[in-house]
């Protein structure tokens, strides 16, 4: 699912998912720099995200892909 990975000084890393009109906060992530590892969001999502440099600036637009089996509070 395409996906907008923002940073706001309020809220710190969030996401944004056009299609279910979702913003949520990263609550967790496998990587400090996020790329090639899982995040969890804030309503319990766990999605894995693509491979990129470290540096990657932000606000971005992406590709990434919502584990099976996690609860959807939407």
């Amino acid at each position: 699912m395409k996906i907008i990975i923002r940073r706001s000084p309020e809220a710190g890393l969030s996401i944004y998912v056009p299609k279910k009109d979702l913003e949520e906060s990263i609550v967790e992530s496998e990587h400090e720099a996020l790329w090639g590892g899982w995040i969890r969001i804030a309503n319990g999502w766990v999605l894995d995200l693509p491979r990129m440099a470290s540096d990657t600036t932000l606000p971005i637009t992406i590709n990434a892909r919502r584990r099976d089996g996690d609860r959807e509070e939407t």
